[in-house]
């Protein structure tokens, strides 16, 4: 069983209901024994960084998600894996869940809109089992206007946005996380979450 992690920041349903449609057994959750019995988690987020990290303060699971994400799969979503990382900058300098080294700042500006909002092209910098079965043209679903700062080691897919805009993230252990919605995602998006589901039984 999959814990989708309920702490008021967005998109959980879409996220539960692609799960539902791949047939894997996931539960909307704030319960520490629940996400302590789970095989998996999802950390899912929209909104922004200082005021997402101060609801999962409130709701009590910051130290609980740092000791599981050491022993299960973990996947961020969106915000939540924006606060994978050390620190983001949203407004103002705010500690993140320090679950991979790096930071999150605004997108820098160029000619391109931002938020950076739609479709683009995945492309691949090192080997990720979410990235097990997908093609050359693999296009994924983005709503953002903060990326991630991260260590090549940490980065296994991006997205041209102006720069390089980190798409998915892994600490190369347990640790995953998806600035797009793989849940709005398509196919492509199935596929990645079934991988992540994959991990549970490996």
């Amino acid at each position: 069983m999959i814990a989708i992690i309920d702490y008021g920041a967005g998109n959980i349903f879409s996220v539960k209901n692609a799960l539902d449609h791949l047939g894997i057994e996931s539960l909307l959750t704030s319960d520490i024994e629940t996400i302590r019995s789970a095989e998996g988690i999802i950390l899912p987020g929209v909104g922004a960084f200082p005021w997402a990290m101060n609801k999962l303060r409130e709701s009590g699971l910051i130290e609980e998600i740092k000791e599981q994400a050491k022993k299960k799969p973990f996947l961020g979503i969106c915000l939540g894996m924006q606060l994978l990382f050390d620190k983001g900058f949203e407004f103002e300098e705010c500690e993140g869940l320090g679950l991979i080294p790096g930071y999150v700042d605004k997108i820098p500006e160029t000619d391109l809109i931002i938020p950076h909002m739609g479709w683009n092209k995945l492309e691949y910098n090192h080997e990720c089992p979410l990235l097990h079965g997908l093609g050359d043209d693999e296009y994924v679903y983005f709503v953002h206007s903060y990326k991630a700062f991260c260590g090549d080691s940490e980065l296994c897919a991006y997205v041209e946005y102006g720069s390089k805009v980190p798409a998915l993230v892994s600490d190369g252990k347990y640790v995953y996380g998806c600035q797009f919605h793989p849940e709005k995602s398509g196919s492509t998006g199935l596929r990645i979450l079934g991988n992540f589901a994959g991990l549970l039984r490996s």
